[in-house]
């Protein structure tokens, strides 16, 4: 199960320079790609506006 991303998002940029897997796709509001994502939350946990939660 991958991780998903809000439309709270503000495209900061933080969880795609932590993922390990790079499984985020930027643009106005970032993407997770679920072929990729591990479900390990490390996005999660660095997201400053909380916009990362399990799909």
């Amino acid at each position: 199960m991958a991780h998903k991303i809000s439309e709270d998002c503000t495209a900061c940029g933080t969880c795609a320079g932590e993922c390990p897997l790079e499984a985020i796709i930027p643009g106005d509001i970032y993407r997770i790609d679920p072929e990729i994502c591990s479900d390990c939350g490390t996005c999660a946990d660095v997201c400053p506006v909380g916009a990362i939660s399990p799909e």
